[in-house]
C-alpha cells in the first residue's frame, strides 16, 4: 500500500494543482472567493484521485511511460466525470441546484473533447516529474524501481533511434 502511495503522488500532486487553478479562474472570471474555493475544491479532489490512479495504473505495468494513448483514454473517461463532479456539487453549493450547459450529454461530450488537452498536459508534466521521484525511491521500493527501469529503457530506444536517424543523415 506505501509503495503504490508513493508511486501516486507525483499523479495526484499534477491533478490537485491543476483542479486548484480552477479556482483561481473563476476570480479571473469575476465571480465571489467563495465561489472560486468551491470550485477548486471540487475540481481538485477528483483530479488528484485520477492523478494518483495514473501513477498507480503505471507503477502496475497497466501503462507505459512514452505511450499516450492509455493515458488519453484514461483521461478521456476522467476528465469529463471530475468535470460533472464539480459542476455538480459546486452547483448545489452556490446556487440550490445543478445546472449542465448544453444538458448531460453535451456538457460530458464537450469536456470528453477537452480532456485530449488535459492529458496532453498531465502526461508532459508527469513524464517529467516521475523519473526524478523514482530516483528517490528506488532503493525502497521494488515497483518505484522497476517502474525507473522501464523509464530508461524508454530513453535509451529514444535515443538509439535518434542516433540512427543521425547517421542515416550523415549528422556527427
Amino acid at each position: 500500500m506505501r509503495q503504490d502511495a508513493e508511486l501516486a503522488l507525483p499523479g495526484a500532486l499534477i491533478g490537485v494543482v491543476a483542479g486548484t487553478m480552477a479556482g483561481g479562474l473563476t476570480l479571473l472570471a469575476g465571480q465571489s472567493s467563495g465561489w472560486a474555493a468551491i470550485s477548486a475544491l471540487t475540481l481538485a479532489l477528483p483530479l488528484g484521485l485520477l492523478g494518483a490512479g495514473y501513477g498507480v495504473l503505471l507503477g502496475h505495468g497497466l501503462f507505459k511511460p512514452g505511450l499516450f494513448t492509455p493515458a488519453g483514454l484514461y483521461w478521456l473517461a476522467g476528465f469529463p466525470l471530475a468535470r460533472l463532479f464539480q459542476e455538480a456539487v459546486t452547483g448545489l453549493v452556490v446556487f440550490g441546484q445543478v445546472s449542465l450547459p448544453g444538458g448531460t450529454a453535451g456538457f460530458l461530450a464537450y469536456q470528453a473533447m477537452v480532456s485530449l488537452g488535459f492529458a496532453i498536459g498531465f502526461v508532459w508534466l508527469h513524464e517529467r516529474l516521475m523519473p526524478h521521484w523514482l530516483m528517490r525511491l528506488r532503493e525502497r521500493n521494488p515497483q518505484a524501481r522497476e517502474l525507473f527501469a522501464a523509464y530508461v529503457e524508454h530513453a535509451e530506444a529514444l535515443w538509439h533511434a535518434k542516433e540512427r536517424r543521425r547517421a542515416r543523415k550523415g549528422v556527427r
